[in-house]
């Protein structure tokens, strides 16, 4: 039944509903340990489009999407998050720190005119794939930035300026 759940990734600038992901980036990191980027694209491509339409015009895109959500998962470095932005998560069940954090992000983004994705991650087994144990946290281009803790307002802006600034 977990094979069916749909993960939701940027592909191209837009959230898409990717069904089966975390089951097959798990096969994938066990089988594919040690191969080049190019041959785990592939796989992912494959495998994924057994329970996804991607049309054939599109498969690239795709395929960086997949590629960068495996990184994601095996905890390896990533450049791209599919549209040359920001992606910024907040993970936490909707505790009032949570929802603090989560207010805060919006009002600095406003503050410095930074546009970005914002997701509030509140599913715990979604939660747990990153690998944190404490909420609120917050994760920033793929980056854990901060665990079990409202980071203050200068710092939030510090992170944001600083991937903003490197994203241009």
């Amino acid at each position: 039944m977990s094979d069916d759940k749909v993960t939701r990734i940027t592909v191209g600038g837009h959230a898409t509903g990717i069904i089966g992901l975390q089951p097959i980036l798990e096969k994938v990191a066990k089988e594919f340990a040690g191969r080049t980027d190019d041959e785990i694209q592939a796989e992912l491509l494959k495998r994924l489009s057994q329970k996804n339409y991607i049309s054939e015009r599109i498969k690239e895109v795709y395929g960086k999407a997949f590629l960068r959500e495996f990184k994601k998962f095996v905890g390896e470095p990533f450049e791209d998050n599919g549209d040359g932005g920001l992606e910024i998560k907040v993970l936490g069940p909707g505790c009032p720190r949570c929802e603090k954090l989560e207010q805060d992000l919006m009002a600095m983004m406003a503050e410095l005119n930074i546009s970005a994705g914002l997701e509030h991650v509140r599913d715990p087994l979604e939660i747990a794939s990153y690998g944190v144990m404490g909420s609120p946290s917050l994760i920033i281009n793929g980056q854990v930035k901060a665990v079990g803790a409202v980071p203050p307002k200068n710092k939030l802006k510090e992170w944001l300026l600083e991937v903003a600034n490197a994203s241009t």
